[in-house]
């Protein structure tokens, strides 16, 4: 093999690439995980991967195995572990990461581990290397770049043919050095026999034949650094590697790495003058340096005969060759050790070489003076004072032992190596920094001030235990001294004595000292007796503290090591947080050896902890209350924390999703344990999530209080508390296999099964479709879901069929993925007697992009490759459904169907087939008993967590749609569970007006019956997310005894009338949100069935709440209701904040010159739903019918609403909205149409101009001297998390606000503070800014963007939106800030799918998702909501979007004209074109479908 081409220039580079070719796994542990700059030994070994390197010894066919684990995971463990599996193991590392796992290194030293180390690139630590000497490893030093290439290739050698572990170190300058070649695999083949190795002639771990008997050149010539004749005649042929010792074993291999590249290496070097009296022995990172600083010393200078030794073998210490390199003449030795905190009075190098000297008895008249020194900091700049120092203490009469030389540290710590808690980690610190403030003491913070302690030593918990005795025994002082003053009298004052004794009947609840230490404290400070001044001295302990030790998982591999036993053991008032980082996917292969203890599991044993498991992305509120109990509990409180990531640089996104997996599976369960009597009422064991894991489970099971524990603990079927094994999945398996039997045996004619996948219905509605006609047929035909079937009976079918559809970027439905993965992976499925038949569903330009075309249909097509490779027989050509056929996937099927009939042999049979018509919406609604359907039934049916499809769409008419949670609706299916079902209920609330009270209730409800968020919709209302079946009617109930309701507010019917919020104008914003409850009331269905199903007691009686009367007819709607929904909003020019046209009804308030209103413009049409690349559908923006005055206005939206609810088209669903009826008869016949039955026409329009349609944030004082403050909420939610606490805060704030106050929610998605009475100002500014929600410090583009919901609730989102657009939004920040347009308003909107919840189109820049990760771009609307924006780009992923976007951000910064908005701006370049009409929508794109 010829040698690799190519050069190192770090010495880390260097030893990682050896390490790589001579491993078959090589670990490298990170100080962190960040994703970037790639820290020490990683750069190279992820290149060697990149690359495909084969190494050296790894087995023929296979590449070395190359993990990154964090120090703090416990990595040289996982090496133990890894040396069961494999023979070579190397581990990469900072020096700083082995002190703590000495424990696992004495267990590695007996195997043929080699761990390369490297010292701080600044100062380093090097007892962090001493401490090892006792281990049994070989310890070898390299001093530059060439030698740490030469030494490790000498390292592995030297491992392999001893089978003892060896340790490779050396000091990483800061600066490259001159590069090297890589490593001469030509010269390692003449010392090391690979073919011996690979062809599997090596065995065991001290592998005999490796080691070349006789070296295959001559010897070269040696390179001498001392003056000394190396030793040429060396018998390596006598050296047994088995039986000798390691020095001469070394020695051996140093010997051969001579004789292969010229080079020899000894275990000590001298430097300098042969006949020195004096010479320095230094152990440390600047031995080079003192060489060159001697080397270039002028006669003058005091060090210039001064000799330097270096150890390049510290272990084996050998006493024979450190001698022999010192010269005769020296007469001080002066040894320098580089350790930061010296523990012993005498160093251990220093104490080798007194013992060498003493041993020599030949010498023993000649012993040199030996002086030690700490080798602290030294630079370029000091070295040489240094030193001078060091030499005149030396030659001295009495010279100074342990002499601090330099600076105890540097003042630049490395980065890389510098231990720092992961940024992700900090939501917990700041969860407690925000519970407990002054209060809180974290007795191992990695920043706190221990000078001289290593950051490995204060952080862990053992250390911390030991700061809380150290406090608790200052604390007993204190209070001895109390006690002592009021038995004394001490005091002068006797208020002080008062408050002194109430102080210490609390002091054992630090929860409650706070207060009573503040007082005692000012009572001390005016108290002028002699006790109290030193009293103060200890203020800090009077205060009470909150204790807390926080650590990592990797304290639970060991808890004895680590210290969570003493902790647990001891019974002390100190609160210990575990944060647990393992990511839930990738628990598998990390858990079944690496022998992670339940800490959790393990304090419940004790008896005497409370305990809490939480995880701050599935529950806040569970684990704020988590915090609170754990710091009431007296005595040891475990709190385990789950916060899961692969690298420090995950998003939040990211972490929140594997949270969901592993809390919904059980795998990380969320409780509550208090080991106390239950005298409060409440249960010991609280389970705060639905799954419980089979051990925790077990735990409970065997308390010896079982039968109490048995009535507190909820009873767990198998499919929710159990193991989510095979068991269940089995048992469903087989159920269904059963059922299948069944089936076919009363079946006649020929078998045929049908299988579909589907997502959106049609495959599945096609397939039954085809059973149907099949048995008419005489055919014995079956269907079900693809993923239903077991895939190992497929070869037994005799005809198969099957319909699906396509997914994303051409991916299998979710009920088709796992029989696809199990059929393309099996290898021996043979269905040579199977017949089959493929058709798919799909659309040839959903990916309009030529290299996209791929995607199309791809399922179908991959699917019917390889059921032939599997030798079926194809009975009828693929048939291809394409929705941009006329009819659709229509257009295709009946042929395909017709051949399919002949080749069954069943095409002249059977009659016609009276097949019912699919269920529409319209005969839901017509059937549901004016909208009862069998809802009540569904809500008592305690199998599943659902509702049936048709009650689902009668419930949206109640306010609550059906969803579930996608984020683990795949592994639930792969579990054998029905998704995570629950509802979002919706909020009816004309004008987005709520009181402080409705506001607490919203709150409360979401809370105690949701997930603990809710959301501002874009219709200004509340929406609440998360409410499960049996919390239903509660949470409505709820809701209406707030005097809200939940009618209508989704379902074919009026919606939530939206208004603008106008909090500079209080009058006039009363009058208009008048006219929205007015016409919100007016077009309201009546709805006798939302009263009884929501509004009824235990007994079924009916309780009116806040709805109407019982009525059992619709007079406005009639029992079919309208075609789809209908939109109104209400604005106020010159803003537009509700995008007035963007409804199928939008009113322009028209004031006149006093600033009265008079009437409204009024808009119709508009309309933002569509269907990706189906051109039948588009957004529109409404038309202007004309003027009507105030007091018509409610009648003018009734009979636009008559007359669409009579015109909308009821056949095509995606045609129902006005914007179609409109289009489709003309505006002016629609005026017309509505002007017969207004009995009156429209006036001409009243002249008005809008001048954004963004929020105005800030506060505001309106005629009236109220106050207003407009908030920024991002994307609407309003929740709880580490860093910001808006949901505490707005609760506060609502508590607080007084007479006639109240929040307006805008259709942007932000919250009005309004009507603060200028005596409730400063209190209500002091919780805004105590909350920092007061905050207005955000860019410009992020104030003016907005999202939907989309992941994981909602049914219908193809991507990400809530979630991903602040994400992308941070992304751009920092360049928009380069541009100097951080404060220039963009509106960027986002959707998760085409039907236009945040009215995507009339956003100057807006993302809507069509897959997974990819959006389509528009761009080109204007700034104020009145022009459409088109297609820019199609099916972007986020770094094409960022490059796309930029270019286009740089050009408007630089070429805009005053005051031109950017969308306006792309309209006047030539960028995009604009949409001048819906109609033109998708014409002039920028770009056009490739065909």
């Amino acid at each position: 093999m010829a040698p690799p081409i190519g050069f190192v220039s770090t010495r880390e580079d260097a030893a990682a690439r050896v390490a790589y070719l001579f491993s078959e796994t090589v670990l490298s542990v990170q100080p962190n995980l960040k994703a970037a700059p790639v820290v020490g030994f990683q750069h190279a070994l992820d290149r060697m991967v990149h690359d495909k390197v084969r190494g050296i010894v790894a087995k023929r066919g296979t590449f070395p195995s190359v993990y990154s684990v964090r120090y703090n995971a416990d990595p040289f463990l996982t090496a133990v572990e890894e040396l069961g599996k494999t023979t070579f193991v190397s581990i990469t590392a900072a020096s700083s990461t082995l002190p703590a796992a000495i424990t696992h290194l004495a267990k590695l030293a007996k195997f043929p581990v080699v761990v390369h180390v490297s010292m701080s690139r600044d100062f380093a630590d090097y007892s962090e290397i001493t401490c090892l000497r006792q281990l049994g490893f070989t310890l070898i030093q390299s001093f530059s770049l060439r030698e740490a290439q030469d030494l490790a290739i000498a390292s592995h050698v030297l491992a392999i043919r001893t089978g003892k572990g060896v340790i490779h170190f050396f000091h990483q300058p800061d600066c490259e050095e001159t590069p090297i070649p890589f490593e001469d695999v030509n010269q390692i083949d003449k010392i090391f026999d690979r073919k011996a190795l690979v062809n599997g002639e090596a065995e065991g771990s001290t592998v005999s034949g490796v080691v070349a008997e006789k070296p295959a050149v001559e010897e070269a010539a040696t390179e001498n650094t001392n003056g000394e004749q190396a030793n040429d005649t060396v018998d390596l042929t006598k050296v047994d590697y088995k039986t000798a010792g390691l020095f001469q074993a070394a020695e051996a291999v140093f010997d051969l790495m001579r004789l292969a590249n010229g080079r020899t290496y000894k275990a000590f070097d001298y430097h300098g003058a042969g006949s020195a009296d004096t010479a320095l022995l230094i152990f440390g990172s600047s031995a080079q340096n003192f060489i060159t600083t001697i080397d270039h010393a002028g006669r003058g200078d005091i060090y210039s005969k001064v000799g330097v030794i270096t150890v390049r073998i510290y272990r084996p210490w050998s006493t024979e060759k450190l001698l022999a390199v010192i010269p005769r003449s020296v007469k001080r030795l002066g040894v320098l050790e580089q350790v930061h905190r010296q523990t012993t009075k005498w160093g251990p190098v220093l104490l080798d070489v007194i013992s060498s000297l003493n041993n020599d008895l030949s010498i023993a008249a000649a012993i040199p003076v030996v002086v030690g020194y700490q080798l602290g900091y030294l630079n370029s700049k000091t070295i040489r004072q240094g030193l001078r120092g060091i030499i005149q203490n030396i030659q001295s009469e009495a010279p100074i032992q342990n002499l601090l030389v330099g600076c105890r540290a540097s003042h630049d710590v490395d980065p890389e190596y510098h231990l720092t808690l992961p940024e992700l980690e900090t939501a917990y610190s700041k969860m407690l920094y925000n519970i407990f403030g002054d209060r809180l003491s974290i007795l191992n913070a990695i920043d706190r001030d221990d000078t001289g302690i290593p950051q490995t030593i204060t952080s862990n918990p053992g250390y911390g235990f030991g700061a809380y005795l150290a406090k608790e025994e200052k604390k007993k002082e204190l209070v001895s001294k109390l006690q002592k003053a009021i038995n004394e009298n001490a005091f002068t004052n006797q208020e002080t004595n008062d408050l002194v004794s109430r102080w210490l009947l609390l002091n054992e609840d630090s929860s409650k000292l706070s207060e009573v230490g503040a007082e005692v404290i000012s009572k001390l400070e005016s108290d002028s007796s002699e006790i109290a001044s030193e009293l103060l001295n200890d203020q800090a302990f009077l205060l009470g503290t909150s204790s807390w030790i926080i650590g990592s998982d990797a304290w639970s591999y060991d808890l004895g090591t680590s210290g969570v036993h003493d902790v647990i053991a001891s019974g002390k008032n100190v609160n210990v947080l575990i944060i647990d980082s393992q990511p839930y996917t990738g628990r598998t292969a990390k858990d079944a050896s690496r022998r992670k203890k339940d800490i959790g599991l393990y304090a419940m044993n004790y008896s005497n902890s409370y305990v809490a498991s939480i995880a701050v992305y599935s529950s806040y509120t569970q684990a704020l209350q988590a915090f609170i109990e754990a710091d009431e509990f007296t005595g040891p409180s475990i709190i385990i924390a789950y916060l899961p990531y692969n690298e420090e640089t995950d998003s939040a996104l990211t972490v929140l999703q594997e949270t969901k997996k592993a809390v919904d599976s059980g795998y990380w369960p969320l409780y509550r344990w208090d080991p106390r009597p239950d005298e409060s009422g409440l249960p010991n064991f609280q389970l705060d999530s639905q799954a419980l894991k089979k051990e925790l489970k077990d735990f409970l099971e065997r308390e010896n209080h079982l039968s109490q524990v048995a009535r507190r603990v909820p009873v767990f079927d198998e499919n929710v508390a159990g193991s989510y094994g095979s068991k269940l999945r089995i048992q469903q398996r087989k159920k269904a296999k059963d059922a299948y039997s069944k089936l076919l045996e009363g079946l006649t004619g020929p078998p045929l099964t049908i299988l579909f996948a589907s997502d959106g219905g049609n495959a599945e509605n096609l397939a039954k479709r085809l059973q149907r006609r099949a048995k008419g047929r005489g055919l014995g035909a079956v269907v079900m879901a693809m993923d239903d079937f077991p895939v190992e009976d497929l070869g037994a079918e005799e005809n198969l069929v099957i319909v699906t559809s396509t997914a994303g970027q051409g991916k299998f439905p979710q009920n088709g993925r796992n029989f696809w993965d199990a059929v393309k992976s099996s290898a021996d499925l043979d269905l040579a007697s199977v017949n089959y038949a493929v058709f798919g569903l799909g659309d040839s330009h959903y990916w309009p992009r030529k290299q996209d075309k791929v995607y199309y249909n791809k399922p179908s097509k991959d699917l019917n490759h390889i059921l032939e490779i599997l030798g079926a027989k194809r009975m009828v050509e693929l048939g291809l459904g394409n929705d941009q056929d006329p009819d659709g996937y229509q257009s295709a099927y009946p042929v395909w169907e017709t051949e399919l009939w002949k080749a069954l042999g069943v095409d002249g049979i059977g009659a016609v087939i009276d097949e019912p018509p699919p269920l529409t919406n319209e005969d839901i609604k017509i059937q549901s008993n004016y909208l009862r359907g069998t809802i009540v039934e569904g809500l008592n049916d305690e199998s599943t967590g659902a509702i049936s499809a048709s009650d689902s769409q009668v419930a949206k008419f109640h306010g609550a749609y059906l969803q579930d949670d996608r984020d683990i609706r795949e592994q639930r299916k792969a579990n054998g569970l029905e998704p995570a079902y629950y509802f979002m209920i919706r909020v009816r609330m004309p004008a987005g007006v709520s009181t402080p009270a409705q506001w607490l209730a919203i709150d409360q409800i979401a809370d105690y019956k949701g997930n603990h968020t809710f959301k501002i919709t874009t219709r200004g209302t509340f929406q609440l997310h998360g409410v499960i079946k049996k919390k239903l009617k509660p949470a409505i109930k709820a809701i209406n005894v707030a005097l809200l309701d939940t009618i209508a507010a989704c379902g074919d019917a009026n919606r939530n009338l939206l208004c603008a919020g106008l909090p500079y104008n209080n009058a006039l914003h009363k009058e208009l949100a008048s006219y929205a409850r007015d016409i919100s009331e007016y077009l309201l269905p009546t709805m006798t069935a939302y009263h009884e199903i929501w509004l009824t007691d235990d007994n079924d009686e009916k309780k009116l709440v806040a709805g109407n009367a019982v009525v059992n007819f619709e007079p406005l709607y009639g029992a079919a209701y309208l075609p789809r929904k209908l939109k109104i909003a209400i604005a106020m020019p010159p803003y537009n904040e509700v995008d007035v046209f963007a409804h199928d009804v939008g009113l322009i308030a028209i004031v006149n010159e006093g600033g009265k209103l008079t009437g409204f413009n009024v808009v119709a049409g508009g309309g933002m739903g569509t269907t990706h690349n189906n051109k039948t559908t588009y957004p529109r923006t409404g038309s202007i019918l004309g003027y009507v005055k105030k007091e018509d206005v409610v009648v003018v939206c009734e009979k636009i609403m008559l007359f669409q609810r009579d015109n909308g088209d009821r056949k095509d669903r995606k045609h129902a909205r006005l914007q179609y009826t409109i289009d489709r008869m003309g505006v002016d016949v629609f005026r017309q149409k509505v002007e017969e039955l207004l009995g009156f026409k429209f006036e001409e329009e009243r002249a008005f101009r809008f001048e954004s349609n963004i929020d105005q944030f800030g506060w505001v004082k309106d005629e009236r001297g109220l106050n207003h403050f407009t908030m920024f909420v991002e994307n609407g939610r309003i929740e709880d998390t580490p860093e910001f606490r808006m949901k505490t805060g707005l609760r506060e704030i609502a508590l607080a606000m007084k007479a006639e106050a109240e929040f307006r929610l805008t259709g942007n998605q932000h919250v009005i503070l309004s009507n603060i009475a200028e005596e409730d100002l400063p209190e209500v500014k002091r919780l805004l800014a105590e909350y920092k929600i007061d905050n207005m410090q955000y860019s410009g583009l992020r104030l003016s963007s907005s999202a939907c919901v989309a992941f994981p609730t909602c049914g219908v989102a193809m991507a990400e939106s809530e979630r991903y657009l602040p994400i992308f939004i941070s992304k751009l920040e920092s360049y928009l800030e380069e541009l100097g347009l951080r404060h220039d308003s963009v509106v960027m909107r986002m959707t998760g799918c085409p039907n236009g919840c945040t009215r995507p189109w009339l956003a100057e820049v807006a993302m809507v998702g069509k897959a997974y990760g990819a959006y389509n771009l528009m761009l080109g609307s204007d700034y104020v909501g009145q022009r459409l924006n088109k297609l820019y780009r199609s099916a972007v992923n986020e770094e094409q979007a960022l490059q796309l976007l930029k270019p286009l951000f740089k050009r408007w910064a630089l070429e805009r004209e005053e005051g031109e908005h950017f969308g306006d701006f792309l309209i006047r370049a030539g960028v995009i074109k604009p949409t001048l009409d819906g109609k033109n929508f998708h014409d002039d794109v920028a770009e056009e479908d490739e065909e």
